[in-house]
């Protein structure tokens, strides 16, 4: 199913949407792991899980096998996540076609981040540039690929274009290429979601846009991810953190804490649903979408 009738046929129910994001593990150990993770979030029944790429475009084929394996055996909707960097159009193309082929409806075409240790992206000579080249090339060709397409979203700005006016433009030259809908990177501040919804439908956006939460797991953790990603720590949620820096457990259950009263508020102020980041790891998004469906009038298909 298509993650635009996901989304339809919840709000229709006056429900929202949980999605679930995974990266590829390296090991079989890893890959055995996921599955049990996967397996574990099926009875909340998430509206579809996503498979990252690696940096630079790493972890290519197994991120395809995963998301093809997703699929047939677990049978959860994936969404399969297809970069530029670092890749030829042909190989791209090929990606696409074998995503198709096992019967995946729902891709999301991202730019991608460099190499480790490189400066900055470099596209590829015969590649893309920008992910909204990406997304022209895939609707170019309307009879061999059929996705729906989603897209990243910045509401504090993407790393390489603080300016907001500026990457919202981008972004609309994205939509207008042919997005069916938005996944927001992580942010610790409601606001900046709700800012940035404003802005996007004031600019002529009217795709869905789902926000990204990240469970903190870690002090440690969240300061590399928010380093990269450009999401900022609010003052007061980074002095809770550092008071609970040196206990492993007590960061945990704050994070499960955090996220739900952030999850919970974006739903009651109309978000569709919530895309979590799971960094592979289940306890902290079931414990938090538990507390959800305990507390909300839309539980157990209510």
């Amino acid at each position: 199913m298509k993650v635009t009738d996901i989304l339809r046929f919840a709000r229709e129910r006056g429900e929202p949407v949980f999605s679930f994001e995974f990266f590829p593990p390296r090991t079989d150990e890893g890959e055995r792991q996921l599955f049990q993770t996967v397996e574990a979030l099926r009875p909340l029944g998430p509206g579809f899980v996503s498979v990252t790429y690696g940096a630079g475009g790493s972890d290519r084929a197994r991120t395809v096998d995963l998301v093809k394996r997703l699929k047939r055996d677990v049978e959860v909707e994936p969404v399969a996540h297809v970069t530029c960097v670092g890749s030829p159009r042909d190989e791209v193309a090929r990606v696409l076609d074998d995503v198709a082929a096992a019967g995946i409806q729902n891709v999301l075409l991202l730019r991608g981040d460099p190499p480790k240790g490189a400066q900055g992206f470099t596209p590829h000579p015969d590649g893309f540039a920008h992910a909204s080249d990406l997304v022209a090339f895939v609707r170019s060709q309307p009879a061999r690929w059929r996705f729906c397409v989603g897209a990243a979203a910045y509401p504090e700005g993407h790393p390489e274009t603080r300016d907001l006016a500026r990457d919202l433009a981008h972004l609309k030259v994205k939509v207008d290429a042919g997005v069916d809908f938005l996944v927001t990177q992580l942010f610790f501040e409601n606001a900046h979601y709700f800012r940035f919804v404003e802005r996007a439908r004031a600019a002529g956006i009217s795709q869905p846009v789902m926000p990204g939460v990240m469970p903190l797991t870690s002090v440690d953790q969240i300061e590399r991810f928010t380093a990269m990603c450009g999401a900022s720590i609010p003052p007061p949620l980074q002095a809770a953190l550092e008071v609970r820096r040196a206990d492993p457990d007590a960061s945990l259950q704050f994070g499960v804490a955090y996220a739900s009263l952030q999850a919970a508020d974006l739903l009651r102020r109309g978000a569709p649903g919530i895309h979590f980041y799971t960094l592979n790891r289940s306890p902290s998004s079931r414990a938090i979408l538990a507390a959800l469906r305990a507390s909300t009038p839309w539980r157990d298909g209510a």
